[in-house]
Formats: C-alpha cells, sequence, structure tokens
C-alpha cells in the first residue's frame, strides 16, 4: 500500500509478509503481503505526541517474527484422537503446534502483545475441521462422552478474547475449510441461508452475483460491513451481535437475522423463518449474542436487500463537538430516512483525521481555521446514503438543512472517498506502528443521546490518564434514540501488564458511566469481569440458567465468557468454581 514519499526522515516499515509460521503471520492483519504506513503528517504527530525522535524509530521492538518451534503434546489419547479422526476424516484432525496457535488467538491487544513476545498460552489439545451437521452433532456427543472442553472458530477477528481455549482437555472447531457454504437462497423471501464458516467477502460476492449464481433479478447485498469485514465470518457476526459501518441503514446482525440452527448439548435448535411472531421470548435473540456458550452455530437465515447501483455521499465540519451530536441526532429522529454511513468524529479525531489525510498542512486547514472552524474543537461528519434513488435524494437534503442549522461547512463528499478508501484498511497500520512500540486499540459501547456527552468525558478520562494518551473518538451505527460511542486509543508501551491494568481502568469508566457495555464487539472472556456491574446479577442469572440448561456439563465455551462459568479477573486470569 503506497503513500506519498516522506520530505524528512521515514522509519524503515516493515513491507514484507511475514516468516513462514512466525508469531507474526498469526498476529498480523489480514493479507500477509498488505501493509499500511503512516503518512508523514500522523509520524510528526506521534512524535510530538510522545516526545519522540527520529532516533527512537531506527530501532524495532517485539516484532514477533521468530519461528513458532516448541513442542506441547495433545493431552487428549490416541484413542480419542482416532475417534475423532473417524467422525471427520483423517486430513480433518490435527496436533501440529503452529495450527493450535494460530486457532488460540484473536485479534485482541493482550493476544497480539503476547504474540509478539512468543507467550503461548490456553493452547487447544486438537483443531478439528467439521463439513456438517452431523459432525457437530457427533463432537458434541464425543465432548459430554470424555469430558473434553469444546471451542469454536470462525474468521479470528474477535477483540474480546472470545477464542481462548482457557480449560483442558479441550478441541477446537475450525468452520474456515469446510463449513462454508450456501445451503439455500430464496428470492421471493429475499434472504440467503449459510453455515457460519462463510467469510463476508465470499457472501457479498455471492449476493452481488445474484442474477449469475441464482438467476436473480437483483444484484443483492447483506449490508454488512464491519472494519473486519475482508477477514471475518458471518459466524461470528451473528454470535457476537456484531455490526456493520453500514448499519444505521441496513441494521446489525440482530436485525439481519432471520432463523438460525445450533447444535446444542441437549439436541438440534431450529427457529423458524416467520418475519415477526408472538410466540414467547424470541429464542433468535436468546442465541445470538450467546457467543458459542449454549450451542454451535450450524445455519443461519439472513435478510439481504437490493444493492444500490451508488450512494450519495456527504460530508461536513461542525464548529464544535455539541453542534455535531445535536445535528446527528435531529437527522435520526427527523423520519425521513436514515443515512447508511453516519458518523461524527470528535476534535480529538478530527485533527487525526487531517493529519491522516494530508490536510493539517494544506491551504484548507487555514481556510477552515478562517472561517472558524478550529483546531481542538472543530468535528468532522461524513457519510452516504443507500438505498431507491429517491430515498437516497432525499436523507442527503435534509442532512444538508440540518447541518446548516448548525453552522456546519459542506465539504463536499471529497472527505468520505477518502474514508470510504481506508475503511477495510486503517487496521494494517496499527502492526505497522506497533513494531516502535506505539499501540493503537480500541473499545465501544451504547449510549443514549442524554448521556452522550457525559459518557465521552468520562471514559476520555480514564483513557487520558495514560501519560500523553491519544484518545479519539466517533458517535456511528446511530439510532433515534442513541448510537455506539467509539474509542481508539494510542499510546506507547510494550509491557502487558501494564497494558492490561490501563485497558482495565477504560472498561471500568465505561461500566460506571451508564453505557451497555459493549455495542457490537460482544463480550468474550476480556469484558467479563465488568459484565455483572454493566448489566445487574439478576439479569446475569438468567444468562447462567440458560447455560445451564443447554449446557448443564459446562463444556462450551468455558473459562469465563460472558461471565457465566469461573471467575475472572480484570487481568483475564480465569480460576474454576469448579
Amino acid at each position: 500500500m503506497s503513500n506519498k514519499p516522506y520530505k524528512d526522515f521515514e522509519p524503515k516499515w516493515i513491507t514484507d509478509p511475514p516468516v513462514e509460521k512466525s508469531y507474526r503471520s498469526i498476529m498480523k492483519w489480514g493479507d500477509p503481503a498488505a501493509y499500511k504506513r503512516p503518512k508523514e503528517g500522523l509520524y510528526k504527530l506521534i512524535k510530538q505526541t510522545f516526545n519522540l525522535t527520529d532516533d527512537d524509530f531506527k530501532e524495532m521492538v517485539d516484532v514477533g517474527n521468530e519461528v513458532v518451534d516448541f513442542k506441547a503434546p495433545s493431552r487428549l489419547t490416541d484413542a480419542q484422537l482416532d475417534e475423532l479422526r473417524s467422525i471427520v476424516g483423517e486430513d480433518n484432525v490435527t496436533t501440529d503446534e503452529f495450527k493450535r496457535t494460530q486457532v488460540c488467538y484473536g485479534k485482541t491487544m493482550i493476544d497480539i502483545m503476547r504474540l509478539r513476545k512468543g507467550i503461548v498460552e490456553n493452547l487447544p489439545d486438537v483443531v478439528v475441521y467439521p463439513s456438517t451437521t452431523e459432525d457437530m452433532e457427533k463432537l458434541i456427543a464425543f465432548s459430554k462422552k470424555h469430558k473434553v472442553y469444546l471451542y469454536v472458530y470462525a474468521g479470528g477477528s474477535s477483540v474480546t478474547r472470545g477464542t481462548e481455549c482457557m480449560c483442558s482437555p479441550n478441541m477446537i472447531l475450525d468452520l474456515r475449510k469446510n463449513f462454508n457454504k450456501v445451503i439455500a437462497f430464496n428470492e421471493v423471501n429475499q434472504t440467503i441461508t449459510v453455515q457460519p464458516g462463510i467469510s463476508g467477502p465470499e457472501l457479498e460476492k455471492i449476493l452481488n452475483n445474484a442474477p449469475e449464481n441464482f438467476g436473480a433479478a437483483h444484484r443483492l447485498t447483506c449490508g454488512h460491513f464491519p472494519q473486519s469485514f475482508e477477514y471475518s465470518c458471518v459466524g461470528g457476526w451473528v454470535v457476537t451481535r456484531g455490526s456493520g459501518q453500514n448499519s444505521t441503514y441496513y441494521g446489525c446482525a440482530a436485525d439481519l437475522v432471520l432463523c438460525q440452527e445450533y447444535v446444542t448439548p441437549i439436541g438440534r435448535i431450529r427457529t423458524d423463518s416467520a418475519p415477526r411472531k408472538a410466540t414467547g421470548p424470541n429464542i433468535d435473540q436468546i442465541m445470538m449474542g450467546s457467543e458459542g456458550t449454549y450451542g454451535i452455530l450450524t445455519e443461519v437465515t439472513l435478510k439481504v436487500f437490493k444493492k444500490s447501483a451508488k450512494h450519495r455521499k456527504f460530508s461536513y465540519m461542525f464548529p464544535t463537538w455539541e453542534d455535531g451530536m445535536a445535528a446527528m441526532r435531529e437527522v435520526m429522529q427527523g423520519e425521513f430516512g436514515y443515512p447508511s454511513v453516519f458518523r461524527l468524529s470528535d476534535a480529538e479525531e478530527t485533527d487525526m483525521m487531517m493529519h491522516m489525510y494530508g490536510i493539517a498542512d494544506s491551504p484548507l486547514n487555514a481556510l477552515l481555521a478562517a472561517k472558524g472552524f478550529k483546531p481542538s474543537q472543530r468535528c468532522l461528519l461524513l457519510g452516504f446514503a443507500d438505498g431507491e434513488d429517491g430515498l437516497q435524494r432525499n436523507i442527503v437534503k435534509n442532512v444538508r438543512k440540518i447541518a446548516h442549522k448548525y453552522n456546519a461547512m459542506s465539504l463536499t463528499g471529497y472527505v468520505t472517498t477518502s474514508w470510504e478508501h481506508g475503511r477495510f484498511s486503517d487496521p494494517y497500520m496499527r502492526d505497522t506502528i506497533q513494531d516502535y512500540g506505539i499501540i493503537i486499540d480500541t473499545l465501544e459501547c451504547a449510549v443514549n443521546w442524554d448521556n452522550m456527552a457525559q459518557v465521552h468525558r468520562d471514559v476520555r478520562k480514564a483513557v487520558k490518564a495514560w501519560p500523553n494518551a491519544i484518545c479519539t473518538t466517533h458517535i456511528s451505527h446511530s439510532y433515534p434514540q442513541g448510537a455506539n460511542l467509539y474509542f481508539i486509543f494510542v499510546i506507547k508501551t510494550t509491557d502487558l501488564e501494564e497494558f492490561k491494568r490501563y485497558h482495565s481502568t477504560i472498561l471500568e469508566a465505561i461500566m460506571k458511566s451508564g453505557a451497555a457495555l459493549s455495542h457490537h464487539h460482544g463480550i468474550g472472556k476480556l469484558f467479563a469481569p465488568f459484565l455483572e456491574g454493566s448489566i445487574g446479577t439478576e439479569q446475569l442469572n438468567v444468562y447462567k440458567a440458560l447455560k445451564h440448561y443447554f449446557d448443564p456439563d459446562g463444556l462450551l465455551n468455558a473459562g469465563g465468557t460472558l461471565a457465566l462459568d469461573g471467575k475472572l479477573n480484570v487481568e483475564g486470569q480465569f480460576r474454576s468454581d469448579k
């Protein structure tokens, strides 16, 4: 990935693919051959913020290019491994240490820091690649028979320690290889049914080419585009209640799912596909967000939409965060339709974006300042509209009217286009600058409009407790009643234990602020110590009762996920209650 050349000193960024079978090959984001380096303006900002010089960028730390080379015999017996092979086939069972390491880590920063240091914890005993629902049923039966804990891995983009195998002996089911097929397409109902291991890009390609693939009348889309889109799977979207960047129009995973099938220790559960029903509590909603603790997702039917031939882009600069929030709320409560992408950056994020896009030293920056849009105060709103052409025009027209009411200046669609180009590639930059001990990490939460400003202040205060920390925030995934607040923080450290403690203080601030602990990342094992404080003991006990019903032996995704079993401290250390 290319950028304009630096005028001054430029660090030597790693642009080669990771060493084969190295720790870096596991922790690196996305395509092994892809990278993204910061533009010179962002590099200068990082130096200035952390009081660094070019000399600090002449030597890398914890690169992680060492080959994974250790011996960790499986705790399963030869007879048990043979039994697994009889279920799924000889080629679909492996105890190879590298392949086992690959699937016990996601993209949680704590995972990344451990891999950079060559720390391997909670290694699964065996990786199994199922192909059919019948395979899943037999594997659960195996788990119950031998008291072997069972975990599931798909895209591996979890940022909550969602896949880590905390209890042993265990096995982990990798869905990417075989469990990734389209089961059915229904043009009349506008749905598609898939296995959970199918990737976002593969699903979208199939839908975009629906006329060729299915003889459909229209090109279609799922409308679900998380930042992890290129390397995440449908199963992860569903079981964590994920959201895509276009969710304000298309909805989150919980809105897109029509029905599901799960294999559980008490049997197979399949919901019906009626669009609405009043037959008691919604089992689909109960199973979504359970993160593999109640059962294993084997099929999911998703709503699909006509793919817009184009979308109308807009971007505005607001004088202040308060002006931008007020305008955003008014748009969402305007009842004229919703933008698809709709995000407002706070002042610190806006300033950083000016550096990222090379605007900070441009004539445009001077023009903005002259018109009263001052650094450290101004806030950027960007977005676009999808759907029928008339709907798009109406949305954009009303956004323009409301933005002008709050004294915003139009920046046309240029900024939105720049953001679009990097919407899926920005995670590559995290790897690049972490080679020099600079960490970029994220946390998010769901907030009502009347509490938005307070949550923003409280969480930023916790982030800023780290010396010289950068904390950027944007509002996205919006609703008439509130939105998601997404915090991105940048600090300098290579100390894993120190980072864990710091991370926990931010989560505690989110919990105490009155925001929902997670809007779309799920809970996993990382957020679990704070879940009871967020939702209350009574609600957590309902979750635990469901866990006992579906999985009485506690074999599925055990070790603290959703705080359903054992105890996890804020540093992620697990102690079983058994």
